[in-house]
């Protein structure tokens, strides 16, 4: 039974939420960061990055952070943000020029993580952990949900329907061409409708977001040890989430690039791979998996098929069947020396939409001697993994949609 509950969102006014909202700050390259700084006094990368003001760079810590929240303060001082007086549920939709996301921003319950109701399928660092739960102690609000998937469900998506024949209260384009609308569910019944559709979901899975999400339940913790009066539904037991039916995530495959052979030559890391894989030379066809257990290899200067050979490599659970942990295993640490491979400072991962180009452009320039492509995994590949108490090989999946910040803010 999953909790999912309505609150009092902070959010901008309508006439500003085009230039306030943001992607995350760490995606902006250096030049467009400086650019929106400069030119946009809206923007809410002023107030995560508060050093902009007094032209400094390197503010860290917790001085950063409350300087953070400080920033924060302006901007509702100043009419920026404004909170709503109901609790409300948010329909936030999303439309890239590929595909179209429409779910329910909410509050997720902490119990519910404690208690399995919410699973993760990625390990997370305990370092970053310690620094997301200290800068959400300092500011004091989340302004990025962590998107949790559900089953479809034909109430929830009857609601959803019924306000998108209504004019949304937020309704603007940015400049990546993707379209934002958000609808307010204040409505008491259709609030209590969702409350009660959510509570029949046995399961609600992190899609992304988990060190977020992990270190709000950090945070839970530790404030309800300092709160005497603690009862479990003060707002800190509860972090802002974005609820999207199954069947609408994207999912995508990471490409593996790797910077030298292990002192193999081109034809003998082929004849080492042969151990464990058919292979199929393509030359200069472009070569794109499409059953699992199937991957691309670009190496000096020609595309391969490599067909996993199953009486060479033994299923032994659902992580195992993982193509990510299948080339692990068979190639990057047997082969070429790769024993960890969240940190190896030969190998790179990237998500790609070239349809495979960047698998060749790497290599030609002489960036990486070998690069690997595989299919995407499945919103049940991940289902089966954390079902079964395991956790997703690093860099297996790339999910959208991307949310933007600050859309809605939740404080506690």
């Amino acid at each position: 039974m999953a909790v999912v509950k309505p609150f009092k969102a902070v959010r901008p006014t309508r006439d500003k939420v085009a230039l306030v909202s943001s992607k995350s700050y760490d995606i902006y390259p250096p030049n467009e960061l400086e650019a929106k700084l400069s030119y946009n006094p809206f923007t809410f990368l002023h107030v995560v990055n508060p050093g902009y003001k007094y032209h400094k760079k390197h503010i860290s810590g917790d001085q950063r952070f409350k300087l953070v929240h400080n920033r924060y303060l302006e901007f509702k001082e100043e009419g920026v943000f404004t909170q709503d007086e109901d609790p409300a549920y948010y329909i936030y939709q999303k439309t890239t020029p590929y595909h179209t996301f429409c779910g329910i921003i909410a509050a997720s319950s902490v119990e519910d993580y404690h208690k399995d109701v919410i699973k993760k399928h990625e390990d997370t660092l305990r370092s970053r952990e310690l620094l997301f739960e200290n800068y959400l102690k300092n500011t004091g609000f989340n302004a990025e949900p962590v998107l949790l998937t559900y089953p479809d469900n034909s109430i929830i998506e009857a609601i959803i329907n019924k306000y998108k024949e209504q004019r949304p209260e937020y309704e603007f384009s940015t400049s990546d061409k993707d379209k934002h609308l958000l609808w307010v569910v204040a409505n008491k019944e259709d609030i209590s409708t969702i409350q009660q559709a959510f509570k029949e979901v046995k399961t609600l899975y992190i899609a992304d977001g988990h060190h977020r999400s992990t270190s709000s339940c950090l945070l839970a913790n530790n404030l309800a040890q300092e709160n005497p009066k603690h009862t479990g539904e003060e707002d800190y037991n509860f972090f802002m989430s974005y609820f999207l039916p199954e069947s609408q995530l994207s999912i995508y495959e990471f490409n593996r690039f790797i910077k030298d052979l292990n002192g193999l030559t081109p034809d003998e890391f082929l004849i080492e791979l042969d151990t464990y894989f058919r292979i199929e030379k393509r030359g200069q066809e472009l070569f794109k998996p499409k059953q699992k257990h199937h991957f691309s290899m670009y190496l000096d200067g020609e595309f391969y098929a490599l067909y996993l050979r199953k009486t060479a490599y033994t299923f032994s659970d659902a992580k195992s069947k993982l193509d990510s942990e299948i080339l692990y295993q068979t190639v990057l640490k047997p082969i070429l020396g790769i024993d960890d491979i969240r940190n190896a400072d030969k190998i790179l991962y990237s998500q790609d939409k070239s349809d495979g180009l960047e698998l060749k452009l790497k290599v030609d320039n002489g960036e990486f001697k070998v690069s690997f492509g595989m299919l995407p995994v499945t919103i049940d590949d991940i289902k089966d993994i954390v079902d079964s108490g395991l956790m997703m090989p690093p860099k297996t999946t790339y999910i959208e949609p991307k949310l933007r910040s600050a859309l809605t803010i939740y404080e506690f």
